[in-house]
């Protein structure tokens, strides 16, 4: 949903949102650290009217993070109308959605004794899926998916700041992530690569202790039929794909690359597509999310 303004002193503006317990206090702190001006909880509809004061700030106000959560129920229907607003004026938005496994979104809220927002009468895990149901559509206008299941504090932090810090921004942002299908698919994924179709160095007993980082690993890997032609079309493919985002104002792209225990294929796989995308001009940087696991 990223649009940009013309307007010489309209203010940037960020969309913190996502499901409760999954960072949103974290990235507004984070924001505020970065010289961000950050309203949280403010009712949607009033989101256009902090974009005006910001724009008579005569720049003082230049950038500007809005939290909205299901803590404004009754205002929360308004927020994509307000969306759609500022769109139509030509505000720079962006709009990050944190995200969380069930399982993840439990054990903190039972670590902090409190319950869910939306739970009223039931258990923990109704509301989070009453809440998963209300952000449906809002989650899918994200520019910007962080799935904070296995990450802590300052992992957020460090990912955020990443992503917020201004300094030499480009225009596009890739995460490359290797995975493991045993483990379930990451839910930030933008794109997902299944490499289960080459065989497994896990059956090669020399080289089941080693990981796709390793040479003979990645040789191995290489020379199997198909290998080096998957890289080089999904490549190409990839040059088409970050084309277009870029025509659609999309800032970050997470591609997702998986083997069956997230160690051997899907690594070596990953670290060849980073580098094709660092060459085509495209900041990436590489998450082996499973390799170690096992």
């Amino acid at each position: 949903m990223t649009v940009s303004g013309t307007g010489e002193n309209v203010p940037e503006l960020v969309i913190i949102s996502g499901m409760s317990g999954a960072g949103r206090s974290t990235a507004a702190k984070c924001l505020e650290d970065l010289g961000w001006f950050v309203v949280d909880n403010l009712p949607p509809s009033l989101i256009p009217t902090m974009v005006d004061l910001g724009a008579r700030s005569q720049g003082a106000v230049a950038r500007i993070g809005v939290v909205v959560d299901v803590r404004g129920r009754r205002f929360f229907d308004d927020l994509l109308t307000s969306l759609e607003e500022l769109e139509r004026r030509g505000v720079r938005l962006r709009v990050v959605f944190l995200e969380a496994s069930d399982d993840a979104l439990v054990r903190r809220f039972e670590s902090v004794r409190r319950p869910h927002p939306l739970q009223g009468d039931g258990r923990i895990v109704d509301g989070i899926a009453r809440e998963r149901d209300l952000l449906r559509e809002l989650r899918g206008e994200a520019d910007l998916v962080i799935d904070t299941s296995s990450l802590n504090v300052h992992e957020l932090r460090a990912k955020l700041d990443a992503q917020f810090s201004g300094e030499g921004e480009p225009e596009l942002r890739a995460t490359v992530m290797s995975f493991g299908f045993k483990y379930g698919l990451p839910v930030d994924a933008d794109l997902v690569v299944d490499c289960r179709f080459l065989p497994n160095p896990h059956w090669v007993p020399e080289l089941r202790p080693r990981t796709g980082t390793d040479d003979e690993v990645a040789r191995y890997v290489f020379d199997q039929p198909g290998a080096k032609e998957f890289l080089d079309g999904y490549s190409e493919l990839l040059r088409i794909v970050t084309a277009g985002f870029r025509r659609e104002g999309k800032r970050y792209m997470t591609l997702a690359v998986g083997c069956t225990g997230g160690k051997h294929r899907s690594v070596a796989m990953s670290e060849r597509l980073a580098k094709r995308l660092i060459a085509d001009g495209v900041e990436t940087v590489l998450v082996h999310r499973d390799m170690g696991r096992e």
